[in-house]
């Protein structure tokens, strides 16, 4: 079920900052009393392989995402002291280390599961007892938070697919046109290209220029 349109759950989780700091983070709270947009991806594990080339990407992209007001976080169901040690391994390793952005701890999976998110499965045997089937780790989903906690994109991902960061920068800016201009980003638009009114009129100019 799709939440867009709907607020970001009201939840508090464990996390980990760069300094090996242990925080308390509420996303819901991160966007609206800080009136910033917040990004927020999920990946499967720490110590894998996709894993740390989409964590250095969002790094690399991490000035972009300032000037645009959006904090970005990350989030798996590994423990803080699982993201620490990462933290503290070169990137030509396979670690993190360089990453600065928080990292969401959610051990209990309380969040990844009201996001519905989590690769799990319940059967039952032929004796009627509960079996569980799945990884347990939450797949490759994205969520982007306006500064009311409305969530205006989510997106989720098979394990083995990595993410393109560029086409949230570009989602973020086509949102904040729609903010500030009242206008509708129609397909494949960018920064700097034109808009439409949300009308018949300026649809049938868009597409006779386009």
């Amino acid at each position: 079920m799709s939440l867009v349109g709907k607020k970001f759950p009201n939840v508090t989780v464990d996390a980990m900052s760069e300094m090996g700091d242990d925080l308390r983070i509420n996303i819901l709270e991160e966007a609206t009393a800080n009136q910033q947009k917040v990004l927020l991806f999920w990946y499967p594990k720490d110590f894998t392989f996709v894993c740390p080339t989409e964590l250095h990407a969002f790094q690399e992209a991490l000035g972009e995402f300032e000037k645009r007001n959006t904090k970005v976080i990350g989030a798996s169901c590994d423990t803080n002291e699982v993201h620490f040690a990462w933290l503290n391994v070169s990137k030509d390793n396979g670690g993190i280390e360089g990453v600065t952005y928080p990292l969401l701890a959610d051990t209990h999976r309380q969040l990844a599961n009201i996001l519905g998110i989590v690769d799990q499965d319940f059967e039952y045997n032929e004796d009627g007892e509960e079996t569980f089937t799945g990884s347990n780790v939450t797949y490759r989903a994205t969520y982007l938070i306006d500064e009311t906690g409305k969530i205006f994109h989510e997106s989720v991902n098979d394990m083995p697919l990595g993410r393109n960061v560029k086409e949230y920068l570009r989602l973020i800016d086509a949102y904040t046109h729609v903010q500030k201009h009242g206008e509708v980003c129609p397909a494949n638009w960018e920064e700097g290209k034109d808009a439409m009114k949300a009308d018949r009129n300026s649809t049938a100019e868009y597409l006779a220029k386009n």
